[in-house]
């Protein structure tokens, strides 16, 4: 209890205050992960920027930059994910694992505020190649850690709550950068570095802040259990929980005994044994590792990136103006943020498989539409038609897709590796997501330009075509981690088959051969099981007996009943 500082806020709130107070600095951290990206969608569009990088000038005929070098503008935006991101996710997981969250988002928040200030003083190309590398290992130690301390310290009926929240304040990042960048766009000298320097050196103030509050943040309780620190986990899961109906008590102890079975059941611990999987017996960790990657790089090609890149186009064949571009896309911004609150009060109710369901199919209506409007638009002006009709539909379907993007598929492919992975390794595991994100965004700003360069809009027809197979792919492949503790995963990946179905029905049998696992989840004021629509009165903690996660001698007639 004495490394429990007096000005740690645990010591003063608790329940649903000291949640709040969690899930603001979380949001904090992933606010400036949404405006570090939504920045320099501005900034690559200044004159002066493009002048003194060497990659383009401004055309005064059409008002906006013309570019001279694609992979040298390309290749500034790349180096913040590859390397940036992906070395960054790899540090901040073993960093995480090692020496906890909150010393974790603590030196991620120096890193980037490093970063960000030779972003804003960079006098050429290779000034910014190097400030944009090391500001993307600073957001990457932070996409590694921030979900795995927001889902270790939520409840697991409102899990997905507290983590849509976070990413709500991410769009509002992107919306910030935007209009700030809009704001500077009218300085009085058309041609001054500030019109750009300003907004990048504007994302310091937050990580000064973030570092300094978060040293008054509780560590997660489960990292605390974890390190063998059971005395501050008890104490800090009791006032996340409180302490009168024993639910911290009971998920103290699952968190407990799930350390031990972990320990008992795997040795594996370094990135590379995690990504093949060696040594980790049931817990199949080779398999969460594949499923995070490419849940984040599906992310990518469901066609998001495509929108940003070839959105402007669009607006631009319907007839819009360079000028009235600005506020056409800050406005498709704003529809963004508000578009995530859905998530907010739909994902913990219909579960995570079902919202990337719903948001592929939207998604690849879009798509399509977006596509035919597009060509239908050149067509019009070809012939010298009236094309303001078809080109307004465009623009409504770039506006639509985007917002359902927001309410569906933005969040959960973050979600999901934070809530995915073992204990022992949960922030390596959900560095593993960031390292997909990382793939999946350093593809797109190297390939995307080159691809709609040769297919145009036809392009669009291709993202809808993958968002059709993530739709089978999430069903057959990816079991739900709704209304689940972070413990019962090890339960649910337990099968030897890849199939979700298999798992799903593994993870009954073992439910029944292993209580003392899932202890917080069987109380009697937890939601219904998203299985078998039961709840279950369980009270009391029980003690850890034979636990496995076997079920092969499992009683055969129990096990026909279970398949029924």
């Amino acid at each position: 209890m004495d490394n429990i500082k007096s000005y740690n806020v645990a010591r003063k709130y608790e329940k649903r205050s000291l949640l709040i107070l969690v899930n603001m600095v979380a949001g904090l951290s992933i606010f400036f992960f949404g405006y570090d990206q939504g920045v320099m969608g501005g900034v690559n569009g200044n004159r002066n920027y493009a002048n003194i990088m060497g990659f383009g000038y401004f055309d005064e005929a059409t008002g906006i930059v013309a570019i001279q070098k694609p992979l040298l503008q390309g290749g500034i935006i790349a180096v913040y994910y590859l390397p940036g991101t992906l070395f960054g996710a790899f540090l901040g997981g073993w960093f995480g694992d090692r020496y906890g969250r909150i010393k974790t988002i603590a030196v991620a928040s120096v890193w980037a505020v490093v970063g960000a200030t030779l972003q804003c003083s960079a006098q050429n190309a290779k000034w910014m190649f190097c400030a944009r590398t090391l500001n993307g290992i600073g957001t990457g130690i932070l996409n590694a850690i921030t979900p795995v301390w927001a889902t270790e310290t939520a409840s697991h009926t409102s899990r997905g709550q507290f983590v849509s929240i976070e990413f709500t304040l991410n769009i509002f990042g992107v919306v910030a950068a935007y209009w700030i960048e809009y704001g500077t766009s009218f300085y009085g000298q058309v041609d001054s570095s500030f019109i750009w320097r300003f907004p990048i050196a504007f994302q310091i103030v937050p990580l000064i802040f973030l570092f300094f509050v978060v040293w008054a943040m509780p560590e997660s309780p489960r990292w605390l259990v974890k390190v063998g620190r059971e005395e501050e986990a008890r104490f800090i899961l009791g006032r996340l929980r409180g302490e009168g109906d024993g639910q911290a008590e009971a998920e103290f102890q699952d968190i407990r005994n799930i350390v031990e079975l972990e320990r008992k059941t795997s040795s594996q611990n370094s990135y590379l044994a995690m990504f093949f999987g060696w040594n980790s017996g049931k817990l199949h960790t080779g398999r969460r590792v594949q499923l995070v990657v490419w849940l984040q790089i599906l992310q990518e090609w469901i066609g998001i990136a495509g929108i940003t890149i070839y959105g402007p186009t669009i607006f631009t064949i319907a007839g819009v103006s360079a000028k009235d571009r600005l506020w056409i896309s800050g406005l498709n911004d704003i529809t963004y943020m508000f578009a995530t609150l859905i998530c907010v009060f739909t994902l913990d109710r219909i579960g995570r498989r079902w919202t990337l369901y719903w948001g592929s199919v939207g998604q690849g209506i879009c798509m399509f539409c977006a596509g035919g409007l597009a060509r239908a638009t050149i067509n019009a002006k070809a012939r010298g038609g009236d094309y303001s009709g078809v080109g307004g539909g465009a623009i409504f379907f770039v506006f639509l897709f985007t917002a359902i993007f927001g309410a569906t598929w933005l969040t959960v492919p973050w979600l999901y590796p934070a809530e995915t992975f073992p204990l022992e390794v949960r922030a390596r595991g959900n560095a593993w997501g960031v390292v997909g994100w990382s793939i999946g965004n350093g593809w797109t700003v190297l390939l995307l330009p080159t691809i709609f360069a040769a297919l145009n809009e036809k392009t669009l027809y291709l993202f809808g075509a993958v968002n059709a197979a993530t739709i089978v792919i999430v069903w057959a492949l990816y079991p739900e981690t709704n209304q689940r503790t972070l413990e019962e995963m090890d339960l649910v990946f337990a099968s030897d088959s890849i199939w979700n179905w298999d798992a799903e029905r593994n993870f009954k049998i073992l439910k029944e051969q292993n209580p003392e696992l899932v202890q917080a989840a069987q109380r009697g004021n937890s939601v219904v099981d998203p299985e078998s629509g039961l709840k279950s009165g369980r009270q009391g903690s029980l003690v850890p007996r034979n636990m496995s996660l076997e079920a092969k001698d499992y009683d055969a007639e129990k096990l026909e009943e279970v398949k029924d």
